[in-house]
């Protein structure tokens, strides 16, 4: 739905300016997913976010490796093992698997949590570096870079959006 709004209101000013005056406009895209997660602030956050839920993340580790044993153990023994090992087995291998998907589901959403609470304000950040830019480089049109099929390095400047984003984070720090 995006992309028809974007493509009708571009078709709109294609009718209404010239050729000559449209050789004039400054276009550039920029991918802002990509921008603000290469950023240094999102490069600390997502190391902050390893550190704060690495005991988790072992726990799962753990539960992955004891739940390969047991399937290991299966395919290797399963042929002189009796019928009631087999099933005992089985249900040890779905209760870690259940296990492993409830806290993989858990540690997950604690980290997008904890993500969107460190990350509050980078958008704010972002806006402003893309704002910079327009003012410095005299930009005349910034869009989405996900809305264009392609795009030249010449127009891509997601690269310079995280630059300032870096410069506006030394500069707090």
């Amino acid at each position: 739905m995006r992309n028809y709004i974007l493509l009708a209101t571009l078709s709109v000013l294609l009718m209404f300016v010239s050729v000559s005056a449209l050789a004039e406009v400054k276009v550039a895209f920029v991918n802002a997913q990509r921008a603000i997660l290469e950023s240094e602030e999102a490069r600390r956050v997502q190391t902050q976010i390893a550190e704060e839920f690495k005991d988790e993340q072992d726990e799962i580790e753990k539960l992955r490796s004891q739940g390969a044993e047991l399937v290991q153990r299966a395919q290797k023994d399963g042929e002189v093992m009796s019928d009631a090992e087999k099933r005992k087995l089985s249900n040890q291998i779905r209760e870690i698997e259940k296990d492993l998907q409830y806290l993989a589901e858990k540690l997950q959403t604690k980290v997008q949590e904890r993500q969107n609470e460190l990350l509050t304000g980078i958008d704010v950040k972002f806006n402003k570096s893309v704002e910079s830019l327009v003012l410095s480089e005299d930009y005349d049109i910034i869009l989405p870079r996900e809305n264009a099929i392609y795009v030249g390095d010449l127009y891509d400047i997601t690269r310079k959006v995280t630059e300032k984003l870096n410069e506006m984070d030394r500069a707090a720090n």
